[in-house]
């Protein structure tokens, strides 16, 4: 098998991962319609009993969940809107589409986040209210805690994604400088009823982190955030007014986001439509049939995303040698989010990170590739999902006159990419189940 047909059976394994997370395919397992009852899940709501049923929500997938939501329930839905990431998303018919910044929040969203406030509170207790919730969903429903600023919101949010935090911590933060996150969007629901769909984006699958839990009482306090600044020493470079939040939130004075025993979430259903295991899942199927000894070998990849390429590169070496998991032809398949502690000043993301830092792992090792990229389509702020390499791609480097260690070392991995013809493009998904790994050995 030649070097170029391996690369495309990693390309096509990838995108049968996408398949069974696919939002239209995904609602459509869990949410479907008689005469007289809405099935989600393992519950149901008698449509007689309900006044109006409204749809509302936000991520890189709402608009594609919004559709399939659509097509169910067609004018049943009273009306809606969601907010999702620029570029994707659709026309639809009852919902209100707002395509906003991401990962940092910007005025667009702002408005989204305003107009999904107004949908939440005209619902009174015999509606329905569908939220559509999916990755992104933190940077793309910015609504500022009383005293806080837009710009306050987003220097703090470039500050933690900069600093090698984890999503979870990341999260944590948003929640208790938010209106709308950490239970609050069930809270101005009430008394009506709400039901999240959600596509996961989070290793674990904790509903508590998706979109930073818009419906899920939280468990992190203000006394945390602050820790999590401190940790990453950010407590001097954050805007003032957010520390005086937090600081206030400590002393008891900002009330804290809703915890389990709040009688509001007696009124919420949570339920998870797609998850980066059904991704790979789908993705060892895709394998198997093109002859490849498939390993699942984790979906909660976690860790400093040139640390773990190292890693991943020495059990791939491992097969190579015959001394792994598994024999030749072999594919591993891996998903979770990795993080970059941003040193340099280049252009990249952590699958472009992932994959340079893995290129430089296998360099001169013939018949091995390795892809890493986003199930969304988008990886950090470039174009590309990630990032396909293999063993001759810092000999491609070297003759386009790179030094790949260098450009690691300054976080500059899509240029690198781009030059040896390496980045992994698909424009966007319009899913989010986190990353996917395809490693390939002959």
């Amino acid at each position: 098998m030649s070097l170029e047909e391996l690369r495309l059976h990693a390309r096509e394994i990838f995108a049968a991962g996408l398949k069974p997370v696919d939002p239209q395919a995904a609602v459509k397992r869990f949410l479907y319609v008689d005469s007289r009852r809405l099935y989600l899940g393992d519950r149901y709501y008698d449509l007689t009993k309900l006044r109006k049923i409204y749809v509302v929500g936000c991520g890189k997938a709402a608009a594609a969940m919004g559709f399939a939501v659509e097509n169910i329930l067609g004018d049943r839905i009273s009306g809606g809107v969601v907010v999702v990431k620029y570029g994707h998303g659709l026309v639809l018919s009852k919902i209100e589409v707002v395509e906003a910044g991401h990962p940092v929040p910007d005025e667009a969203g702002l408005c989204g986040a305003a107009r999904v406030t107004e949908f939440l509170q005209r619902a009174g207790e015999p509606d329905l209210v569908l939220f559509l919730l999916s990755g992104g969903a933190s940077a793309l429903l910015p609504c500022p805690a009383e005293g806080l600023t837009l710009v306050d919101k987003q220097l703090t949010t470039q500050l933690l994604l900069k600093s090698g935090a984890t999503i979870r911590e990341i999260n944590a933060v948003r929640k208790h400088l938010s209106k709308l996150k950490g239970g609050r969007v069930a809270q101005l629901a009430a008394p009506a009823r709400i039901a999240t769909l959600a596509i996961s984006d989070v290793v674990g699958d904790s509903l508590e982190d998706i979109g930073s839990g818009p419906t899920i009482a939280d468990f992190s306090t203000y006394t945390q955030c602050l820790e999590i600044l401190r940790r990453y020493s950010l407590h001097q470079k954050i805007p003032a007014a957010v520390l005086q939040h937090l600081e206030r939130g400590i002393r008891g004075e900002i009330d804290e986001t809703p915890k389990p025993s709040n009688v509001i979430f007696q009124k919420v259903q949570n339920i998870i439509v797609g998850t980066n295991r059904q991704a790979l899942e789908a993705a060892k199927l895709r394998a198997e049939s093109l002859g490849y000894n498939t390993l699942i070998f984790s979906h909660s990849v976690e860790g400093e995303s040139r640390c773990v390429a190292a890693e991943h590169t020495e059990l791939v070496r491992r097969i190579k040698s015959n001394l792994g998991p598994i024999s030749r032809p072999a594919c591993v398949l891996l998903g979770g989010e990795t993080t970059v502690t941003i040193k340099g000043d280049g252009v990249g993301g952590r699958n472009q990170e992932y994959a340079l830092a893995a290129a430089l792992e296998i360099d001169g090792i013939d018949a091995i590739v390795v892809l890493s990229a986003g199930t969304d389509g988008t990886d950090g702020p470039t174009d590309a999902a990630g990032g396909i390499v293999d063993g001759l791609t810092i000999q491609r480097a070297k003759d386009k006159g790179f030094d790949a260690p260098t450009y690691l070392d300054r976080n500059d991995s899509y240029h690198l990419l781009q030059a040896t013809g390496d980045l992994f493009q698909t424009g966007p998904t319009l899913t989010n189940v986190m990353d996917m790994q395809v490693l390939l050995v002959l």
